[in-house]
């Protein structure tokens, strides 16, 4: 495997991307000190769009978890959350982010002269993803004293059937009168529609963005994606994060136009299951580039596309469906045809299954899966034992040894 370092190409609409999630992270940081607006934290694939039309600032305590990764702080926080009880084998979202708060460190410091994450006036989760969400909310209610609502999600769902929708429909409902007593406003249908049409809007543009990878070559990777899906998360609902990704669609669909890889001379393309490993993201993106192979589509920033928000006359139901929709929530055959489908869109050779130690809800090699799609497909496929946070419990050198496996064994075949 080569050695060389490929540079890698630089998204010129990360400027912009950079310059609105600024703009965001200080919205929220003058709502906190001025109470100007209130504040409610927000699961990161919880009601977003109700909130916002409570005229809530939203903010989502997993993106500061991927800050902490991406930064490298997290494996000095986790120690202390650990102290107080927090187990190791947690998220380590979690656990980083409550160790974060503990030791008064956060990187929005650094990167927005924010001397904390902003103080909530609301905690809204949805277990949609794992339990360990509102377990982490309840940490910031004992500390906080300020309401916590949410949604409990059934898992392992097979078929979304009507019974489950009306459930996770009348859920959300019940969550307008704590929503309407913090925030002083009455609910108002008009502008949960206004709010979710947009939510649509971005959705929409987000999966133009990810299905350009599909392209050969493709003009973006998976590392790029888990950088640019930014305002996916966080400011769906917001009409700026709509013009942000009309920006970069066309940016990308004009270097499919010109030919113009991500990765010059693709040889391979590679699909990532799983967690990215956050503190890693630059050395993957070099490693698989100097070596002609793409890493073109994942589940991860796929997590973000929610086709039923603009599908539904209620939008009650939209919600429940579109947040009910997710692989993470569904049974193994729903995740393997699911599977079967991306590798056949982005024309992959090889799978990388991420195994990561605090995220097991997100973790999808432990239960055959791999082999079983391997009996199918044929395509090759490597497990690295990771975590999304927690570098301790990441190898470097025996990762980069199963990278250079597959890629050899592909290169030989």
């Amino acid at each position: 495997m080569s050695d060389d370092k490929k540079k890698i190409k630089k998204i010129k609409s990360t400027g912009a991307m950079r310059q609105l999630m600024g703009e965001y992270f200080m919205e929220l940081d003058e709502a906190a000190k001025t109470g100007s607006a209130k504040v409610a934290w927000c699961t990161s694939v919880g009601p977003a769009e109700l909130l916002r039309s409570f005229g809530f600032k939203v903010y989502f305590p997993e993106n500061h978890g991927a800050l902490l990764g991406t930064s490298r702080l997290a494996a000095d926080l986790i120690p202390a959350a650990n102290a107080i009880g927090y187990s190791p084998d947690i998220c380590s979202y979690l656990t980083s982010d409550v160790g974060s708060y503990l030791n008064k460190k956060t990187p929005l410091t650094r990167a927005f002269g924010m001397e904390t994450v902003p103080k909530p006036d609301l905690l809204v989760y949805n277990t949609n993803q794992c339990r360990d969400v509102k377990d982490w909310f309840a940490f910031y209610q004992r500390e906080f004293s300020v309401p916590m609502i949410g949604i409990e999600t059934n898992r392992n769902i097979g078929e979304l059937t009507g019974d489950i929708v009306k459930d996770l429909s009348g859920q959300h409902r019940a969550l307008i009168p704590v929503m309407e007593e913090v925030s002083g406003v009455k609910f108002d249908a008009d502008r949960l529609k206004e709010t979710m049409d947009s939510s649509y809007r971005c959705t929409l543009l987000w999966k133009k963005v990810l299905r350009a990878a599909a392209a050969r070559p493709a003009p973006l990777t998976f590392f790029d994606g888990t950088i640019h899906m930014g305002p996916a998360v966080v400011l769906r609902g917001d009409v700026r994060a709509e013009a942000y990704y009309e920006t970069l669609v066309a940016e990308l669909e004009q270097r499919v136009a010109d030919g113009v890889g991500a990765v010059d001379d693709e040889a391979l393309r590679f699909y990532w299951d799983g967690m990215p490993v956050w503190g890693k993201l630059r050395g993957h993106a070099e490693l698989f580039a100097a070596n002609k192979t793409c890493v073109v589509a994942s589940t991860y920033c796929n997590s973000w596309i929610f086709e039923d928000l603009g599908t539904w006359d209620d939008p009650f139901e939209a919600m429940a469906r579109a947040y009910t929709e997710l692989f993470i929530v569904r049974d193994e055959d729903f995740k393997e045809s699911y599977l079967r489908g991306m590798f056949k869109d982005y024309g992959i050779n090889g799978v990388i299954y991420h195994d990561a130690k605090t995220c097991p809800n997100n973790s999808n090699n432990r239960y055959g899966m791999p082999q079983r799609l391997l009996e199918e497909h044929k395509l090759p496929y490597v497990v690295i034992n990771g975590d999304l946070n927690d570098l301790r419990l990441y190898s470097e050198e025996q990762a980069i040894t199963q990278f250079e496996a597959l890629v050899e064994q592909l290169q030989e075949a």
